[in-house]
């Protein structure tokens, strides 16, 4: 039996940045739910949150998980579950595009802390703020879908 630990941290925003998650109510709703599909389908997520359009989710990966069927699974069957208990008012999709860093073990409070804290922060700094300082802290390219 292999003995992994591999912490990544995935941003995810709704479709066009929508802000179609209008409430903390809703918002806790679609984590809760997220966080129930991913336990069924063998996914550890250690933290989850965000804010009106974007998702911020700390997941430990197994052996036989790989980032992008994580996110196919998650993002995927949560768009479904929001349009069909009728949260948003408009057709619900997230971005086909995501941001995945990995994690240390000496970081994992502050970025537990941070995906915690997503709502009093996002009153203070836009997502696109935060989505920019992502890019330059990783060195990723601002050519896709997210930014």
């Amino acid at each position: 039996m292999p003995f992994i630990k591999v912490y990544v941290h995935f941003v995810w925003s709704t479709k066009n940045r929508e802000p179609l998650l209008t409430s903390e109510n809703v918002r806790k709703k679609v984590w809760n739910h997220i966080r129930e599909n991913a336990r069924e389908k063998g996914i550890f997520i250690d933290h989850i949150g965000g804010y009106q359009e974007h998702c911020h989710c700390l997941i430990s990966l197994g052996s036989d998980q790989t980032i992008q069927k994580t996110m196919q699974l998650i993002k995927g069957e949560s768009s479904f579950w929001i349009n069909k208990q009728g949260l948003t008012t408009k057709k619900f999709e997230w971005q086909e595009e995501y941001f995945a860093a990995s994690v240390s073990e000496s970081m994992l409070n502050r970025v537990r802390t941070y995906i915690r804290n997503q709502e009093e922060h996002h009153r203070k700094k836009s997502f696109q703020d935060e989505y920019n300082d992502f890019m330059i802290r990783y060195g990723f390219e601002k050519n896709s879908d997210l930014g």
